[in-house]
């Protein structure tokens, strides 16, 4: 089964997020910071994380950093979920390790969409 991760500091998007990658065939956790999430990710790396760019602790951006940073027998696909729109933040989270990105708020065909954009529809 494919596992996913959802990284976000709001319970309203953890779970928005989490039921449509579960309708997608995902096993889900969350996590809601970065440090709690690179702790999952240690203990069972998952194929797809959906990441909060602002979240206390530890922000998406340098979560994405140490994850790619991380020796792993699987790469997982990184998708920033985020109210940053600006092309600069866009080119600086893509430059940091991810892999596509989807501007907040978001719906269900949009992040379909961008997951299918990276292989994992």
């Amino acid at each position: 089964m494919r596992r996913c991760l959802v990284v976000d500091d709001s319970r309203m998007i953890r779970k928005v997020a989490r039921r449509i990658v579960e309708d997608m065939g995902f096993e889900t956790a969350e996590a809601e910071n970065g440090e709690e999430a690179l702790a999952r990710c240690k203990a069972a790396m998952p194929d797809l994380v959906i990441l909060d760019w602002n979240m206390p602790v530890m922000s998406g951006l340098e979560f994405v950093e140490r994850l790619r940073a991380m020796p792993a027998d699987r790469v997982p696909r990184v998708v920033f979920c985020t109210s940053n729109s600006g092309a600069a933040e866009i080119h600086k989270g893509i430059d940091a390790g991810a892999d596509d990105y989807v501007i907040k708020p978001f719906d269900e065909a949009t992040l379909r969409a961008r997951l299918a954009h990276i292989g994992l529809a």
